[in-house]
């Protein structure tokens, strides 16, 4: 139930940000929707603090409770962005995706899988959070990269109406962008690297066909290719935000191919 009023708050700062949008940016609704948002991840995160007092472990384990923090994730990185100005209107596009995980979360039924992991304890969610802090920056690099195509398209128009006064400037969603690839990167990275270690200390590496190996491994390429992409076009721009937006794109569907092909238990997100 509190999940569901998470979902819905969201949603209603959703509302908000697109109210703003059909109204050409600067009404009141744009003021509260950072608010609304606040109010959700509170509300988020109280519903997962609860799920792991009643099942007695971390949501980071089958694949309703993942997505769900996840969402969570995402919501938090969205908050830090709402402080930045002009910024915050990328929430337009962020807060759908949070309703995409959370819904599907939901839809699911967020409980314990009663899997078996192997690796577990600490270090297990630390690699993991490490892990949805790159998901998260990638998604907003994602939504940032969108943003500016639409607003460089407005440009090259010169239709100077509503959309072009609702969507930040683009030096603000290539600074977005290059500031979410920068904490991704090395989040995703040091993820790695913990699983590794954790592996070879204990002797329980995961193997390359592992879909949850295939997917970080591909993640993280996808990180270094968009990051060398930006450097050799000059830092940034139009090229720079369709690797993104064609990087996250891979990632996403990568995801659905392992889900659907490879694993049949829940314990891969």
């Amino acid at each position: 139930m509190i999940h569901a009023v998470a979902l819905l708050l969201y949603a209603g700062a959703g509302l908000l940000w697109l109210h703003s949008l059909l109204r050409g940016g600067g009404r009141r609704s744009e003021v509260y929707a950072p608010w609304v948002v606040a109010v959700a991840v509170g509300v988020h995160a109280v519903a997962l603090v609860r799920y792991s007092l009643a099942f007695q472990t971390v949501p980071l384990v089958g694949l309703s409770p993942s997505l769900s923090s996840l969402a969570l994730v995402l919501g938090i990185s969205l908050l830090a962005i709402l402080a930045q100005g002009e910024a915050k209107r990328v929430g337009l596009l962020v807060v759908p995706l949070i309703i995409i995980l959370e819904g599907a979360a939901l839809m699911i039924g967020i409980r314990p899988t009663g899997a078996p992991l192997a690796f577990r304890g600490p270090w297990f969610a630390l690699h993991v959070t490490l892990a949805f802090v790159a998901y998260a920056g990638l998604a907003i690099a994602f939504a940032a990269g969108a943003m500016y195509l639409v607003q460089f398209h407005e440009l090259k128009t010169k239709r100077l109406g509503r959309v072009f006064q609702f969507v930040p400037p683009l030096g603000t969603l290539d600074r977005l962008g290059r500031g979410a690839l920068a904490v991704g990167f090395p989040a995703l990275s040091l993820a790695l690297l913990l699983g590794w270690l954790w592996g070879v200390q204990f002797g329980q590496a995961l193997g390359l066909k592992d879909p949850q190996v295939i997917w970080g491994l591909l993640t993280w390429l996808v990180f270094l290719a968009v990051l060398v992409g930006r450097r050799t076009v000059g830092g940034g721009g139009r090229r720079a935000a369709l690797m993104v937006i064609v990087g996250f794109a891979v990632v996403v569907v990568s995801y659905v191919l392992l889900r659907v092909t490879l694993v049949a238990g829940g314990t891969f997100l």
